[in-house]
């Protein structure tokens, strides 16, 4: 059974986010003093008193908005409180009950669902104790004082929510699920790309570059395996991290990808790769991630028969670091080879869990050292001893040598092209870890 779902809905600037980050017990949501600052639904997995659940953030309802990103983030609050089993309704002891409060109360009422209602912002119980009862006219249960800011009263709420749970929602499962990471610069279709998979917009997808601020997780299953999909925000050349918030967004997509087996790096066609591209993709490659290089918005290149051949090597001059990255080119708005993306994801995931007998290790770094003698150094020389694997995700090999001084960078390469040249490992980095051991050990 799947934890149990809970949404924190309320108006914008109510304190969603920053109750978020306080029950989730890290600041996960964007906490900044401006309306609308949470634009996508966020995620997070929460236990109290050994009960497992999965928090929801939420952009702030505005019931009357015409604004097209208020407008949506009130499709996408929707949307959360369709698929929540219980709701968190958050208002604002400071400002009051007002005529938004109510029509928001009227839209939860109609769903149907469990809500508890939390009153933010009471740092003082005995200044606003009084205050909190106008919001019994809202008619939707008793309002629980909280101060998300302080953390007061969230006890007090968190039981009011467990109350609304049954015994077999609050099973905890280990989530095997392939996690998978969609990163790259503004602008470049990452949203487009799980809508099309999805089929709704379960992102919000805009034009405006940098719509997308915060990571999203969403569960796709494609040819009965379930996936979840991490859709962060692009990141910017840092003489454009102007904003906090643009900061924030680069912390965020450094942790979507940390999160992640596998980091699918999203390329506009039409501009093409760029150096920001390679920044991008080295911080999956540093973090030894399985990593597919998506070219997206294929459709709107005007082609020939070396089109595709130009780009590859282009890229694969750009990416030069990580040649073992898998290449697809694909359009969000047709659906051009996005089952060719999944078919590399399931590709890449095994080659991730591939391990190598130590044996057969020891046997291609013998070959390779017939083939290429090891490098010396003032009339010492390298001495290869033993090999072997010792952890997957990614595949890690350990190499026992005489002298790790004498282990350059271009012999490690070596090994890994040969070890490569065997058995692929397409899609994913190669660790290698260098042991001294002096031959008597032998």
């Amino acid at each position: 059974m799947s934890k149990p779902i809970v949404a924190i809905v309320g108006r914008p600037n109510v304190g969603k986010s920053t109750l978020f980050n306080a029950l989730a017990g890290q600041p996960i949501s964007i906490v900044k003093d401006t309306p609308g600052v949470t634009r996508d639904r966020i995620y997070a997995d929460c236990t109290w008193l050994n009960m497992n659940f999965t928090l929801v953030d939420t952009g702030g309802i505005e019931p009357d908005s015409r604004d097209m990103i208020l407008t949506q983030m009130r499709e996408q609050a929707q949307i959360a409180i369709d698929t929540a089993q219980v709701i968190l309704f958050l208002v604002d002891v400071h400002q009051g009950l007002v005529d938004a409060d109510s029509k928001v109360a009227d839209m939860l009422r109609k769903s149907g669902k469990p809500v508890v209602l939390a009153v933010n912002k009471v740092d003082n119980f005995q200044k606003y104790g009084n205050d909190i009862y106008e919001f019994y006219n809202l008619g939707i249960g008793d309002p629980i004082p909280v101060s998300a800011a302080s953390k007061l009263g969230i006890g007090d709420l968190l039981d009011a929510v467990m109350k609304h749970f049954t015994l077999d929602q609050m099973e905890d499962e280990e989530d095997m699920r392939p996690r998978v990471a969609i990163v790259g610069k503004p602008n470049v279709g990452k949203s487009s790309i799980i809508n099309r998979i999805l089929g709704y917009e379960r992102v919000i997808v805009s034009d405006i570059a940098g719509t997308t601020r915060d990571a999203v997780d969403t569960q796709v299953t494609y040819n009965g395996t379930e996936y979840v999909f991490i859709d962060t925000a692009g990141l910017r050349r840092k003489s454009k991290v102007r904003e906090d918030l643009e900061r924030y967004s680069i912390i965020r997509t450094v942790s979507a990808v940390e999160r992640a087996d596998v980091v699918i790096l999203v390329i506009d066609a039409v501009e093409g790769v760029t150096e920001q591209d390679a920044k991008i993709a080295g911080i999956a490659h540093d973090r030894g991630k399985g990593i597919i290089v998506a070219v997206n918005k294929w459709d709107a290149v005007v082609k020939n028969d070396k089109t595709i051949y130009e780009y590859t090597d282009k890229i694969r001059e750009t990416l030069s670091f990580m040649s073992y990255a898998e290449l697809v080119f694909i359009s969000a708005v047709t659906g051009q080879r996005i089952g060719r993306m999944f078919e590399l994801i399931d590709m890449v995931r095994e080659n991730q869990n591939m391990r190598v007998a130590t044996g057969v290790l020891n046997e291609i770094m013998t070959q390779a050292v017939a083939m290429q003698q090891p490098p010396s150094d003032k009339g010492k020389r390298l001495k290869l001893f033993y090999m072997t694997q010792v952890a997957v995700k990614p595949p890690t090999f350990v190499v026992f040598v005489n002298d790790k001084k004498l282990m350059h960078f271009s012999y490690v390469r070596y090994l890994e092209n040969q070890i490569r040249n065997t058995f692929g490992f397409k899609g994913t980095a190669l660790k290698f870890l260098v042991r001294e051991r002096s031959g008597k050990e032998q």
